[in-house]
């Protein structure tokens, strides 16, 4: 059960590394692979090294231990007062060795040389046949009370009897050795350091091409089918898979080209379709409009010169019966049917202006200034209607001259129009307002009063021909036909301009006419 589940959790160990390993970034992995690839050639490289440094040093030292070891004359291996201290003489002819003399059963019997410092080699019972046994052989041991401190020993049968130890302390080879393995380590540290910048840098310039494709698949999928892979080198790896790309992207743009020419064409025809759907549809719709239009219009001009035409058949017979006998009576039947007539005329006129504006029929335009005219048209009505307070107004407090593009006798009659309007429209007395001024690239025009203003919805309709806002009321009681909004409306809109109203009841109306500065195009 105990190894069943360290195998399950070693299996997931492994699962979660090579997904870690699958997310980091390639160049990375690259870099990390090689660097330690390196770094393993450079431990093995550097202990090989120190290795091959210590043998050789050893073989050295084993070479002078056998030389050191070389038999002695007799005097020189007799037992001595202390055996542990070396004569002045044996240590200057030994110099940095260790030798002594041994009896047969491996104690110490006389101290040829030792160390300066004391050290000496802490050395197995080294008996005649334990001597014998190892065959003049150089071996490694420890130093008594120096840890880490090795000796290097070579055992031989002394000329008389016992054995001969002949050993040097390692010390300096150690210490060459140790050194030997610093230095390797730095430089190897450096140059890791060093081959990790430039493989970094190599392998970095290497994948680039594979960012340029990430870039060039991202723009394609924005949107941008015109992109390519750049190919810098068509020979190596990367310079295949660009080109084979871009032969892929070619395919790709001209098969997504075929299919939006297709879908084009299909969403044309269906285009065409619906706009000659719809383009019959708005003529029927204005052929309807256009005919209920006629239709009304005529029963409307019917109405209106019916109601002349009445008065003057009316009078005309009034005067047949009773104006030969009453002179006086005959002369007024003869004004009403006059007055009947030229209120016909002008209604014929207003008539054919509305059918020439229908027609488009072009303007004679030049440069009109409103304020002038505006001024024209106030002192006309104040002489019409002395009784009425009527103010020419500047809208936007300057001086300077209000000009327009247009036809001046149109202007004129469409300011005429709103101050008539107004006139008619509201009681004795009621002060009528009438302004002109600039208002950023158009001119404004507006004509207010403080009558009683325009009955509930009547604002929308107000413009339209024929059109009043109280029925009942009539021309023989101060009523117009109910053209003059509808011709003051065409001539706005012939010159490219818009009239709007403002009003509620019993809070007066605001005519406002806005007409570009300049010409409108066409």
């Amino acid at each position: 059960m105990f190894f069943a589940r360290r195998a399950s959790d070693t299996r997931r160990l492994v699962r979660e590394a090579k997904r870690r390993l699958a997310r980091t970034p390639l160049w990375l992995r690259l870099v990390a692979a090689t660097l330690l690839l390196v770094t393993l050639a450079v431990t093995l490289t550097g202990l090989f090294a120190v290795q091959l440094l210590r043998g050789y040093l050893l073989d050295r030292t084993d070479q002078q231990l056998r030389a050191a070891s070389a038999p002695l004359r007799p005097e020189n291996e007799e037992p001595h007062a202390d055996p542990r201290t070396p004569d002045t003489k044996t240590q200057r002819l030994y110099g940095l060795f260790y030798v002594v003399i041994l009896n047969e059963d491996g104690t110490v019997r006389r101290t040829l040389a030792q160390s300066t410092d004391g050290a000496v080699p802490d050395l197995p019972a080294l008996t005649v046949a334990e001597v014998a046994r190892r065959g003049g052989r150089p071996f490694t041991v420890d130093s008594v009370g120096h840890a880490g401190h090795a000796w290097r020993v070579v055992a031989v049968p002394a000329r008389t009897t016992g054995s001969r130890v002949v050993g040097i302390s390692l010390s300096d080879i150690d210490t060459t050795v140790s050194r030997l393995a610093v230095i390797v380590a730095c430089v190897g540290g450096a140059v890791l350091v060093l081959l990790g910048f430039a493989c970094h840098w190599l392998v970095r310039r290497s994948l680039r091409p594979l960012g340029e494709i990430e870039r060039t698949a991202q723009a394609i999928a924005g949107g941008d089918l015109s992109r390519r892979v750049p190919l810098r080198h068509r020979r190596t790896e990367m310079g295949r898979l660009g080109r084979a790309i871009n032969g892929m992207l070619v395919q790709i743009e001209k098969a997504i080209r075929d299919r939006s020419e297709s879908e084009a064409a299909a969403r044309r025809s269906a285009e065409q379709a619906r706009e000659s759907a719809e383009a019959a549809r708005r003529s029927a719709e204005a052929a309807r409009s256009s005919e209920e239009r006629m239709r009304r219009f005529v029963a409307d001009a019917s109405h209106e010169l019916r109601t002349p035409l009445t008065s003057i058949r009316g009078f005309a017979e009034l005067y047949r019966q009773e104006g030969s006998r009453d002179p006086d009576e005959a002369a007024r039947v003869l004004r009403r049917i006059e007055g009947e007539a030229e209120r016909m005329g002008l209604l014929v006129d207003d008539l054919l202006l509305l059918a020439r504006l229908d027609q488009q029929r072009p303007l004679q335009r030049g440069q009109v200034d409103l304020l002038s005219l505006a001024a024209g048209v106030v002192l006309d009505a104040q002489t019409l209607a002395p009784d009425r307070p009527i103010e020419l107004v500047r809208l936007d407090g300057a001086d300077a001259p209000v000009s327009v593009t247009g036809d001046e006798a149109r202007l004129r009659q469409v300011i005429g129009n709103l101050v008539g309007n107004a006139l008619r429209h509201t009681p004795a007395g009621t002060p009528v307002l009438v302004g002109v001024g600039v208002d950023g690239a158009d001119t404004v025009v507006e004509v207010a009063d403080e009558g009683p203003g325009l009955p509930e919805g009547s604002a929308e309709r107000v413009f339209e021909r024929f059109y009043r806002a109280d029925p009942a009321r009539t021309r023989t009681d101060g009523g117009g036909a109910g053209l003059g909004l509808s011709i003051a409306a065409a001539l706005v809109h012939a010159h490219g301009g818009t009239i709007t109203v403002d009003s509620a009841p019993g809070q007066g109306a605001t005519f406002r006419v806005r007409l570009p500065s300049r010409p409108p195009a066409g």
